[in-house]
């Protein structure tokens, strides 16, 4: 994944969590608003919106990449 230089709000994250809750894994979508619930560095909300950022767009084989990294966020 590319480097951006926005940095995203946690407000950001919740909307494009939103807007790919259809094409998450149930319990992945429910893990990760869990953890937008916590106290969150700037780092981070960053990196979990670019791996929510066009997952719907994307194979599966990439959405496993990126499930799997989100879950490695979330520890």
């Amino acid at each position: 994944m590319s480097t951006c230089n926005i940095d995203h709000s946690k407000q950001d994250v919740e909307n494009k969590l939103e807007s790919q809750k259809s094409f998450l894994p149930s319990d992945l979508y429910v893990r990760t608003e869990a953890f937008l619930q916590t106290e969150l560095t700037q780092e981070t909300l960053n990196e979990l919106f670019h791996l929510l950022k066009k997952y719907d767009l994307i194979t599966n084989e990439e959405q496993q990449e990126r499930n799997q990294k989100m879950i490695d966020l979330m520890k």
